[in-house]
């Protein structure tokens, strides 16, 4: 299996006010049992497409299940251990803390990006491309690693269930998914992930599609946007989408798997 390592692009903290958000919950009555069931979700998820996985991931599945554990004590022996302190209490303020930092460092990001038109930078040699036919403000959101996870179980979810197994051998390779979807960018100005997804004929096309998608992220050919918060994921071009540019930035940066690797079975 080809193993795409990636910068975390988000944290654990990240991860929670994402499914708080997602769900609408109150953040001072979060409901310890869904948030640990779906986080678990997300680092299956994570680890089926051999992302690698922060320490600090896993030591919130653990403070999860703990504050899960002392939720689910008779409320005498809750108030012996804790005082009659909720047990999610700690986690909320923490949460309340990072979301507070989150925010103004994405005002900061904002101002800078404001600042930027005054004062313009010279383009390098990755000049961003962009269609006459795109029009930025329909992208108004960047789509982050969680909501490209949610895509892709969505994808998966919907993939036709087996009923009956045969073992037979399936050959597809990174390169194999990095052409499918640059040939769906074909005289497009963007590409729908879902779209995408539904032509995927088993979910071993969908996985390597997934991770084809993270490595031209990663290499910076493509982006990933959302007209709204949790909407579908827009697959948008950054600089020139061919097979042969895609090769050359994996070698210049020494990225991904070689071109003669196994194919992934």
């Amino acid at each position: 299996m080809y193993k795409i390592k990636l910068p975390a692009f988000e944290g654990p903290f990240d991860l929670l006010l994402y499914l708080i958000r997602k769900h609408e919950i109150d953040i001072y009555d979060i409901p310890i049992s869904q948030i640990t069931r779906e986080y678990l979700e997300y680092i299956e998820l994570m680890k089926m497409l051999d992302l690698e996985i922060a320490g600090e991931f896993i030591e919130m599945v653990a403070t999860l299940i703990l504050i899960k554990t002392r939720m689910l004590l008779p409320q005498q022996d809750l108030d012996e251990v804790e005082d009659g302190e909720d047990p999610r209490l700690k986690l909320t303020l923490q949460l309340l803390e990072y979301k507070r930092f989150k925010e103004k460092a994405e005002e900061l990001e904002t101002l800078e990006k404001d600042r930027r038109r005054y004062f313009p930078r010279k383009t390098n040699a990755r000049k961003r491309i962009r269609s006459t036919q795109f029009q930025e403000e329909e992208f108004v959101l960047d789509a982050t690693l969680f909501d490209l996870m949610t895509a892709f179980k969505r994808a998966l979810d919907n993939m036709p269930k087996v009923t009956v197994h045969q073992v037979k051998k399936i050959k597809v390779t990174l390169d194999d998914q990095v052409k499918f979807i640059i040939e769906k960018f074909e005289g497009k100005s963007y590409v729908l992930f879902s779209e995408m997804a539904r032509e995927l004929p088993e979910k071993i096309y969908l996985v390597v599609t997934f991770m084809a998608i993270l490595d031209m992220m990663k290499l910076r050919m493509v982006s990933a946007k959302q007209a709204d918060i949790f909407d579908d994921i827009r697959l948008v071009p950054l600089t020139e989408i061919s097979l042969s540019r895609y090769l050359s930035l994996r070698e210049e940066l020494e990225v991904g798997p070689s071109f003669d690797e196994e194919p992934v079975e």
